[in-house]
């Protein structure tokens, strides 16, 4: 079963909205505060990445419960130009808006599952998920 909230991304406000909803829906599930950090900046970075690259999305949070474990799961959506190559970006340092680079690669390690589709000219739609020891 699972429990979902979303928050369309259309402004920086809506990356903290985002933000605030894993943050609160990770306590509730009983993360620790060291992943609800991991949880909250990967959150971050998916939201500002919709932001700055589609203009417009959603994320979603959801509690996933699959075989007696319990979990977070993010989705990030977009109908924004897609991403035309998916191993670049997620090479670690690989930056187009002059960040860090820390950007998906980033969201990778931060999370236990990862999961992305792109297709140029449609969208993204990414799936993060962190799951409760």
């Amino acid at each position: 079963m699972e429990i979902q909230s979303c928050v369309r991304i259309v402004s920086e406000w809506d990356i903290v909205a985002a933000r605030q909803l894993g943050r609160n829906v990770a306590k509730e599930l009983g993360f620790g505060t060291v992943d609800q950090a991991r949880i909250t900046t990967a959150i971050s970075e998916l939201a500002r990445n919709i932001y700055l690259y589609a203009g417009q999305g959603k994320v979603c949070i959801e509690k996933i419960y699959e075989g007696g474990k319990s979990g977070l799961q993010i989705v990030a959506v977009d109908e924004g130009p897609g991403i035309s190559d998916i191993r670049q970006v997620m090479e670690d340092g690989y930056s187009t808006s002059g960040g860090l680079g820390a950007g998906l690669p980033g969201v990778k390690r931060l999370m236990d599952e990862f999961y992305i589709d792109s297709i140029c000219g449609k969208g993204t739609d990414i799936r993060a998920t962190k799951w409760l020891r």
